[in-house]
């Protein structure tokens, strides 16, 4: 199988203009809003889920600090609405309760990556057929698989300097590979994060495709939300500010804006990958069908894609 590094054959003016069309086309900017809305109402119960695992963690102070780290890619009102929120809540809940509460949170926060499945399907111009306790079970997998690989990454940015001296210590390999280590563990991090976003790539959609662990697409993604991460806290830093026009809830609206943003990043990177996939006319995409006479399955074409 060619490898999708290779774009298909196409230039990166004919790769941008397929894909442009493409955005345009499957309305991305449109789908995007839709999932800002969901995204929203699945980042708490998300957040609630890794607390409940962070407290398996016996590390004080822990939710802090991770906040701390996060709060340098949210603008900064949403980070501070988000960790307001989250603090109440906790602050709140008893651990019985939210020991229990976190298999309600992951269902919840299943919700946001279930329309994430919906999207891709139409980025990638197939019809669902998988009965809805697969989709469900596909969106609940996929959830606890970028947690985890979040938190892990999260982790990395704060332990990552003191797991390097402990692995130097304990293995004799000197100061040179903990100060080695303590640079990379940025890179590792982001890796830990690409690889989440080829998970969703590869599982969500209802195509079959042979597994690659970084595609241009997911790592579009990663860059380009990262971009828009960063430039968004500059613009509210130095150009505007939201709570002069929206008061309160200025903090909503800015969240709101950077879950559109993520929205768009995600589709953008499936819309990548969906037309290098039909410029390398790799064959047949075989799509999840029940058994129906003759033993055939439904296929689509990526020619018709």
């Amino acid at each position: 199988m060619p490898s999708p590094w290779s774009l298909g054959g196409l230039t990166l003016v004919e790769l941008a203009r397929r894909v442009w069309s493409s955005i345009k086309e499957d309305e991305v900017m449109e789908r995007a809003a839709s999932l800002s809305y969901y995204f929203l109402f699945a980042l708490f119960p998300t957040l609630l889920f890794l607390t409940a695992m962070l407290g398996l963690l016996p590390v004080p102070g822990l939710w802090d600090t991770l906040m701390t780290y996060a709060s340098k890619v949210l603008p900064g009102d949403a980070a501070t609405l988000v960790n307001r929120t989250v603090s109440e809540v906790l602050r709140g809940a008893s651990g019985g309760l939210l020991s229990v509460g976190a298999l309600a949170a992951l269902w919840g926060a299943s919700s946001g990556m279930a329309s994430i499945v919906i999207a891709l399907n139409v980025a990638y111009n197939v019809t669902d057929l998988r009965p809805w306790w697969l989709r469900r079970l596909i969106a609940l997998a996929l959830t606890m698989a970028f947690s985890v690989f979040t938190l892990v990454a999260l982790l990395l940015l704060v332990f990552g300097e003191r797991i390097g001296e402990a692995v130097a210590t304990w293995f004799g390999l000197g100061r040179v590979f903990a100060v080695a280590w303590a640079a990379l563990h940025w890179p590792v991090a982001s890796l830990l994060v690409l690889t989440g976003i080829t998970f969703v790539y590869h599982l969500a959609p209802a195509v079959s495709r042979r597994w690659q662990w970084f595609t241009p697409g997911s790592v579009f993604a990663l860059l380009a939300w990262l971009a828009t991460s960063f430039g968004l806290r500059i613009y509210l830093k130095y150009f505007g500010d939201y709570n002069a026009m929206y008061g309160s809830i200025g903090g909503v609206i800015v969240l709101m804006l950077w879950l559109y943003l993520s929205g768009i990043a995600l589709l953008a990177g499936a819309e990548i990958n969906s037309a290098i996939e039909d410029a390398m006319d790799i064959g047949p995409v075989t799509a999840y069908s029940p058994p129906i006479s003759g033993g055939k399955s439904v296929t689509t074409s990526p020619a018709n894609r």
